[in-house]
């Protein structure tokens, strides 16, 4: 199999499935993760090298990655930290271990994973790490804590990194997107229930609000994206021979951007308490 390797995170759905599809149909080789060894009997036979990678366990993080470094020889041109979910709640609400829970996926097994990655791509003397944030990297909003503060850490993380890999060859990119259309919201609801008690909350009257968004919430439109506009700022990321260092995808994420740096926060969150 021809072409430059890739290895994606996060593919049983939505944005990282998308990417492995979009990806392979321009050329790489793509090894499309998943955490469910199910997920990945699936990719597989659709024709995807899927090795199994949940990083909430750092034993299938450095078996997954040996299996790829396996199949390419001890190469690896591109990694795509996709994967991730949010646990919608309110803050007070939240208990510590659901934010322990929520950082070993969304960060802490991201950063393992990465850095299992830099010794092979300087070694080779190249090599690109993007990793997948939010609009809810530089803004928050309201139910959404554990995951904000996930995204928020990342984009401080890939920051410095970015800094520090400047004496390397290697490129370190993030990319924002807005709202887009997959099963991100669907996905958070077994967190919800696992972890928030809204019988005993104080907000309880509002958790019936809530609930009709996470469980029956209708697309926003305009606002929505198909999960193809981040796999085009994706190859983007990839391929070109000076990446930026962040691509936004929606006019929500630019929208948001321009709140943020001109709004007074006063004003910025009273626009955020209505979304």
């Amino acid at each position: 199999m021809g072409g430059k390797s890739v290895l994606i995170t996060g593919c049983s759905s939505g944005i990282g499935y998308d990417a492995a599809h979009g990806l392979r149909a321009a050329g790489w080789r793509v090894f499309a993760s998943c955490r469910k060894q199910e997920d990945c009997d699936k990719l597989c036979a659709e024709g995807f090298e899927s090795p199994r990678i949940d990083y909430a366990d750092s034993a299938s993080i450095k078996q997954g990655l040996a299996e790829v470094l396996e199949a390419t020889g001890g190469t690896l041109d591109a990694l795509y930290n996709n994967g991730a979910y949010g646990a919608p709640g309110a803050v007070e609400d939240v208990p510590r271990a659901a934010l322990r829970e929520i950082f070993e996926t969304n960060l802490f097994g991201v950063h393992e994973l990465t850095t299992r990655v830099i010794p092979v791509m300087r070694a080779q003397g190249h090599g690109r790490i993007v990793n997948c944030s939010s609009v809810l990297g530089y803004v928050a909003l309201r139910w959404r804590g554990p995951y904000v503060a996930t995204k928020h850490a990342m984009e401080g993380l890939t920051d410095v990194l970015r800094i520090e890999m400047s004496d390397t060859p290697i490129k370190v990119i993030l990319i924002e997107p807005g709202l887009i259309t997959t099963r991100f919201r669907e996905n958070g609801i077994p967190h919800f229930e696992k972890w928030i008690d809204t019988e005993n909350s104080a907000r309880k009257a509002q958790y019936d609000i809530l609930r009709k968004r996470i469980y029956a919430e209708a697309s926003r439109g305009k606002l929505d994206a198909p999960a193809s506009a981040v796999t085009r700022k994706l190859r983007h990321a990839l391929e070109s021979p000076r990446p930026r260092p962040r691509y936004r995808v929606t006019r929500l994420a630019t929208v948001a951007l321009v709140l943020r740096r001109v709004l007074p926060t006063r004003a910025t969150d009273w626009i955020l308490r209505r979304v």
